[in-house]
């Protein structure tokens, strides 16, 4: 068969052809390129593949149903917005993502983050190079009361930590994890949740019963004093109505990894401007162990195991 990379998966090219060796030993043929969004490039490239693998890079009806051969989509990415899955439903296209390479790390930016907010890090750093010397107290996370919305794999990892640090956590899901639970996690309904947290970090997949879930009037349920942070998807939240509230001072800042666009942001974003905000390009799953994961996941779970009749990873 043939398995088509249509973008770089940031690992060096001499790796990555060595963790697909098992699959080119056998025979397959494996062809990379880097990513275009050349729609008739992308149609070029893989025009004649059974089997396609792309990172996070948009993926669109035509381009899919141009592919006459292609069965099968292996996403190494954990969410799917990105690819039309009614055009991959129509052509009858497998896809499964790379679920769980980047659950550590993503909980890890999160804390980071907390930790950045309550600190002050980033303008301390320029105050040091402007040749100051303090600013104004920080915080502790320590006795922090955080809440969690959305219990999955990276709300779970989330949670673990924040308990490790010593902080109190709330949950909130839908479903709720027993292990939590026991560890010390308490659950409440989400205004609640909202009302009696320090710190927010949301966990949610974007679908759409969670588009503009943390609404305009769910963030001026939050205390004043309270930080949110957003490492799931930008949509969850209203991001106009979070920059209003953060210039109202209605909560004390923020921690935002992504948007309702893939970054670049355009310069007339409101979250740009808006205060106490610390804003990354969208990098929680960006590490170079969790690249390497997801590249074994892709390669050995996900396209070898959907080739022996054994999808893993199902989304389609």
């Amino acid at each position: 068969m043939k398995i088509v990379v249509l973008e770089s998966l940031a690992v060096p090219e001499d790796e990555l052809r060595e963790i697909a060796k098992p699959l080119t030993d056998q025979g397959h043929e494996l062809e990379l390129y880097e990513k275009t969004d050349d729609i008739e490039l992308q149609k070029e490239y893989i025009k004649d593949a059974d089997i396609l693998v792309i990172g996070n890079m948009p993926l669109v009806g035509e381009v899919i149903r141009s592919a006459e051969k292609l069965k099968y989509i292996a996403v190494a990415f954990t969410g799917v917005d990105h690819v039309d899955l009614d055009a991959c439903k129509e052509k009858g296209i497998q896809v499964s993502n790379a679920a769980g390479y980047a659950t550590v790390n993503v909980a890890e930016l999160v804390v980071g983050l907390m930790l950045a907010l309550l600190r002050d890090i980033v303008a301390l750093d320029k105050v040091t190079r402007e040749g100051g010397t303090m600013g104004g107290p920080g915080q502790d996370l320590r006795g922090k009361t955080v809440g969690v919305i959305g219990t999955g794999a990276i709300g779970y990892e989330s949670a673990k930590l924040l308990l490790a640090f010593g902080c109190d956590v709330l949950g909130y899901d839908i479903v709720e994890n027993d292990e939590l639970k026991e560890a010390g996690v308490k659950y409440l309904p989400l205004d609640d949740l909202m009302k009696e947290s320090d710190l927010i970090t949301i966990h949610t997949p974007l679908s759409e019963s969670t588009r503009g879930l943390i609404s305009k009037e769910k963030l001026e349920l939050m205390k004043s004093t309270a930080f949110l942070i957003n490492c799931a998807r930008g949509p969850i939240v209203d991001n106009d109505a979070l920059a209003q509230v953060l210039k109202d001072g209605k909560i004390a800042g923020a921690g935002i990894d992504v948007f309702d666009m893939e970054p670049p942001i355009p310069a007339d974003y409101p979250l740009l401007s808006a205060p106490n905000t610390i804003l990354t390009p969208h990098i929680g799953f960006f590490t170079k162990e969790a690249m390497v994961r997801r590249a074994h996941i892709t390669f050995d779970e996900n396209v070898a195991k959907w080739i022996e009749g054994d999808q893993q990873n199902v989304i389609l």
